[in-house]
């Protein structure tokens, strides 16, 4: 979910604009010039009576809520909210059995069935009565459900409104002769209405608070899973009215555009004509399915990468053996240097393993001193700090006296825990008193966790917290672990679980003297502007981390000093990479394997094309077409049945991609520790899918379009 500019706002209204002129434009297209009326029609009758009862009960429900005696509704909401796991299904089971009920009633009253006859009739009748109980039944749980959501009563006011407004329309029209092509031309004009209702959605949706502190509110998830759903739906409209304008255009071409749209606008044979549609479904979802599933694993891997990026640093120096190395200033000088032409930051830090103790649990740590002047240019430390300040680590002497309204920590739900009054230090005594009882309480230094670690340690903003260090000093026992207290200074949440559950920051003084390193470090993280081109920029840090290394001098009689290498976060993270575009190239192969399935309908439609068309083939070769121009035709009405859904697919993928990238789907951090599902809109994977796609349907046709240019015009009339 991003934050849509301005300038992107203005785009995609004028798209939409043209979209609902568009539309407009092809419903007025619909009506019959010579004025002729179509008969009354009483299925559109009873669909507009369910439509406006439908419209007038959540009217009704919403009057009755807004007035103040809603209490039957709360405990209504109260069982949606806490079975909506249950009650989708539920929904789903009825609207698919009663529509499997009436379509069976409808079509067992052919001769042969076994519901013919006297009996056979009530039976019908009673089938009729179950699907349209079982779909009454689905349309008053969904129509409850709507009107105990926790929304706005104004949207609840506009949909009853045009529900109603929509069914008595369809109930007069149903009822009275129309106008040849009222009805077709209804169908775009709801498409456009559909359009407007995008409209309306995508701007206040740009409206809302995005970002880390902005907060759950069902009435925006509800407007963005709408703008979401009537932006593919509205897409769906306008590829459906633009393809008769494009069929036009083939038409008026030469002759072999021409008799391939032909071909494929044919409706006299129902047969093929299902076969054709069947056909182009296959590939649009193949090819949708496809676009959108490396679509969301190109976001997974994105934001893994981000995260792993704001993090970590991109380049790390360090020494090939534990303990450290010294003289560290001048080859932190050094580094600065070789990074200054690019924009690089580089910053010292000391790193240990610990074990972190509260008064209730005990965890596994990775404690990291840090410089906190210089550790912002290189991590993303102060910007993921959810609870607490950054400065408190500087100065701890502040987390002895916090404010009461201080944030200290936050619930399972995000809920904030405030400070409160400590009622050891009461503000009724004596100031000499008080400050006496605040000279009790000791400063010890501070530590920033992750939030996970908070977790399991069971600690807010201003507990104690113990690490103690495996590197300790030997004693009568054995080696005693060093131990030493520190005070929670705020808590991050990176979004990574590995760091949340593990990381801790300290100052780099007092991690050297806690994992005795005097004033050595451990290592130095550089971070440049772009992570992409860290290999152009390695180069000279390794030659300047050589330079400094080459002027350490190895004290008489000790250890040389430890040698230097630099790795990347490329090198470090190898392994997962390889594995995250091993994935993507697999599943890309795997479901391109859908499309050649689905490119099989292709094959079949042209067979029984070729087969149904035998005398007009004869026909055109008897008139002078040559076999290579029959063979075009039928390769090319394959092509633009598999464009056909090829388009269709590929842009209902880039409309629910885009969608769930611009409006977000909201997610529980505590199931998937993300709160947004991450989906990555890269054009280039979309048109090598539409590539793939093509090249799989055109292959398909070659066939089919031989043995249509090896008809002999003499076995084509010999029946004739």
């Amino acid at each position: 979910m991003i934050e849509l500019s301005r300038s992107l706002q203005a785009a995609l209204l004028a798209a939409v604009a043209l979209g609902i002129v568009l539309l407009a434009w092809r419903g007025y297209t619909r009506f019959d010039k010579k004025g002729e009326l179509e008969p009354r029609r009483p299925g559109v009758v009873r669909v507009g009576v369910v439509v406006a009862l439908t419209g007038a009960s959540l009217l009704a429900l919403t009057l009755v809520a807004s007035s103040g005696r809603a209490k039957g509704l709360a405990p209504i909401g109260a069982f949606f909210a806490s079975n909506t796991e249950r009650i989708a299904p539920l929904v789903a089971t009825l609207i698919v059995g009663g529509a499997l009920r009436l379509f069976r009633a409808r079509t067992a009253a052919d001769k042969g069935r076994w519901l013919s006859g006297r009996w056979g009739a009530k039976a019908r009748v009673g089938l009729r009565v179950l699907g349209a109980m079982s779909l009454l039944a689905a349309l008053a749980i969904v129509v409850l459900w709507v009107a105990v959501l926790p929304i706005h009563p104004t949207f609840r006011w506009i949909l009853g409104g045009t529900l109603f407004g929509a069914g008595a329309g369809y109930l007069v029209a149903g009822s009275r002769p129309v106008r040849k092509g009222l009805y077709r031309a209804l169908g775009w004009w709801w498409g456009a209405l559909v359009g407007v209702a995008f409209g309306v959605t995508a701007t206040l949706t740009a409206r809302m608070p995005v970002g880390k502190g902005a907060s759950f509110n069902s009435t925006d998830q509800i407007i963005r899973f709408t703008a979401l759903v009537s932006s593919v739906v509205f897409l769906f409209f306008v590829l459906s009215a633009l393809l008769p304008l494009a069929l036009d255009a083939l038409e008026r071409r030469s002759f072999v555009p021409h008799v391939a749209a032909r071909h494929v606008r044919a409706s006299k044979s129902g047969f093929l004509t299902v076969i054709s549609v069947l056909s182009m479904a296959g590939v649009a979802v193949s090819s949708c399915a496809l676009c959108s599933v490396t679509s969301i694993m190109g976001g997974f891997g994105a934001d893994l990468k981000r995260k792993i990026l704001g993090n970590n640093a991109h380049m790390v120096v360090d020494a090939s053996r534990p303990g450290g190395f010294g003289n560290w200033d001048d080859k932190l000088t050094q580094v600065r240097v070789a990074l200054a032409p690019y924009g690089g930051a580089a910053t010292p830090v000391a790193a240990g393993e610990a074990m972190g103790s509260s008064a209730s649990n005990t965890a596994g740590a990775l404690v990291r001193g840090i410089d906190p002047d210089t550790i912002g240019q290189v991590i993303d430390l102060a910007k993921n700090i959810e609870v607490g300040s950054f400065d408190y680590l500087r100065d701890p002497e502040k987390l002895t006296s916090l404010p009461p309204e201080e944030i200290i920590g936050r619930g399972p739900g995000g809920e904030p825990y405030f400070k409160g009054p400590d009622f050891r230090q009461p503000t009724d005594v004596d100031p000499s008193v008080r400050d006496y009882l605040k000279l009790q309480t000791r400063v010890y230094p501070g530590v920033i966790i992750g939030r996970e670690l908070a977790k399991s340690l069971h600690v807010l903003v201003g507990d104690e917290v113990t690490l103690l260090s495996p590197m300790g000093e030997l004693g009568p026992t054995g080696v005693m672990p060093r131990s030493r207290r520190f005070r929670v200074a705020a808590i991050f949440y990176s979004g990574m679980y590995e760091y949340d559950v593990t990381h801790a920051y300290v100052l780099m003084e007092e991690a050297q003297r806690f994992f005795s390193l005097d004033d050595k470090i451990t290592h130095i993280d550089i971070r440049v502007p772009d992570p992409e081109r860290v290999q152009e920029v390695r180069p000279a840090v390794e030659a300047a981390v050589a330079a400094s290394a080459a002027l350490d001098e190895a004290p008489e009689g000790g250890k040389p000093p430890p040698q230097l290498r630099v790795r990347d976060w490329m090198e470090m993270n190898k392994n997962l990479f390889s594995a995250l575009k091993l994935e993507k190239i697999a599943t890309f192969i795997i479901l391109s394997i859908a499309i050649a399935v689905a490119s099989f309908c292709i094959v079949c439609t042209l067979l029984l094309m070729v087969t149904e068309k035998g005398k007009e083939i004869a026909v055109l070769k008897a008139l002078g077409a040559s076999d290579n121009a029959v063979m075009r035709v039928f390769m090319l009405e394959g092509v633009i049945i598999g464009a056909i859904g090829t388009i269709y697919g590929v842009g209902t993928a880039l409309a629910v991609c885009t969608g769930l990238y611009w409006f977000g789907v909201r997610l529980d951090p505590d199931v998937y520790y993300i709160d947004r599902l991450p989906v990555n809109v890269n054009l280039s994977d979309y048109a090598m899918v539409a590539v793939a796609s093509m090249l799989i349907c055109t292959i398909a046709t070659i066939y089919p379009a031989r043995a249509a240019s090896r008809l002999s015009p003499v076995d084509g009339l010999r029946y004739e």
